[in-house]
């Protein structure tokens, strides 16, 4: 057991508190900028209360304005950076678990092979082949498009390997209880597999949610119209070159706007994000409702 000490206590909580302020601090900043005019942020010192321009700046942030950089309204910006986040991680969830499924429950010539070549994937990430990607996608006129944005960014070795090794940690006599049924793969998939993976699939769509949300370096390759910029790149263009002032107002405000869907996802679903990475008795604790009947109580019948 651990000793407890007044002077451990406060020396653990003052790394805490420092810890809060060191993170904390810059998004106060930030909003107090968004709360003033491009004037006022550019006095010395800085002004750290917030100011009386709230309404004017997040209005000219969501709705478009007219600054020396990108002019795209926010609203828009985040749409579009939602869709694509969510394409991209159910995209990669639903791939994941037929291609798991597929590798643990399936016999086919070569399935070593195929597992480790999925798997050799995690070692080309998006920026070593996005050569060669982009050649494809401007080759099939998908850019400044929603596929151009998500396609190439869908398959998921990680979740796919993820997967697998739940997977096999699944009892034997399900799979035999689904075949005294009469249950078809699919079935088994569906009504077995996928329930007790739902921890998992929590945990993995946060993780592949804000992947997608804070994509930055392929967006900036495929997107060069205003109407297709998410909300990530939508702030790098708002910040003009050269010697042009900025509205960095509207550029602080942007900047929190885009931290709110990714805060909002890890906050509704911490839960069972924790859960589906620490939960080791996942049988024991979310077996569902059995669509069969299991060998036990199959062998008891009269």
């Amino acid at each position: 057991m651990v000793e407890r000490s007044p002077l451990l206590t406060f020396f653990s909580h003052l790394i805490m508190v420092l810890g809060v302020l060191i993170v904390g601090f810059p998004l106060y900043l930030a909003f107090v900028a968004s709360t003033h005019t491009p004037q006022d942020i550019i006095q010395v010192p800085m002004p750290l209360v917030p100011g009386s321009n709230f309404w004017e700046t997040y209005k000219a942030a969501l709705f478009g304005g007219s600054g020396p950089g990108s002019s795209a309204p926010v609203a828009r910006m985040m749409w579009i950076s939602f869709v694509s986040a969510m394409v991209i991680t159910v995209g990669k969830i639903a791939i994941s678990l037929l291609s798991a499924f597929a590798l643990v429950y399936f016999r086919f010539p070569f399935k070593k092979i195929c597992f480790w070549l999925i798997f050799v994937t995690l070692m080309l990430p998006v920026e070593v082949r996005i050569g060669p990607t982009y050649e494809v996608v401007s080759t099939l006129g998908m850019l400044n498009s929603y596929a151009g944005l998500t396609i190439p960014l869908i398959a998921s070795a990680t979740a796919t390997f993820l997967f697998r090794q739940f997977f096999l940690t699944v009892p034997d006599e399900l799979v035999e209880a689904a075949r005294i049924d009469g249950a078809g793969p699919m079935r088994f998939f569906k009504d077995v597999l996928v329930p007790l993976s739902k921890t998992s699939i929590a945990a993995l769509f946060v993780i592949q949610f804000i992947y997608g949300w804070n994509q930055y370096l392929w967006p900036l390759l495929v997107t060069t119209s205003e109407d297709m910029y998410p909300v990530v790149i939508g702030i790098k263009r708002m910040v003009a070159s050269g010697d042009t002032g900025n509205d960095w107002n509207v550029v602080m405000a942007t900047a929190l706007l885009a931290m709110l869907p990714p805060a909002a996802v890890v906050i509704l679903m911490q839960r069972w994000f924790v859960k589906g990475l620490v939960d080791t008795e996942k049988y024991a604790v979310h077996r569902p409702h059995p669509p069969y009947r299991t060998p036990q109580s199959k062998r008891q019948r009269p």
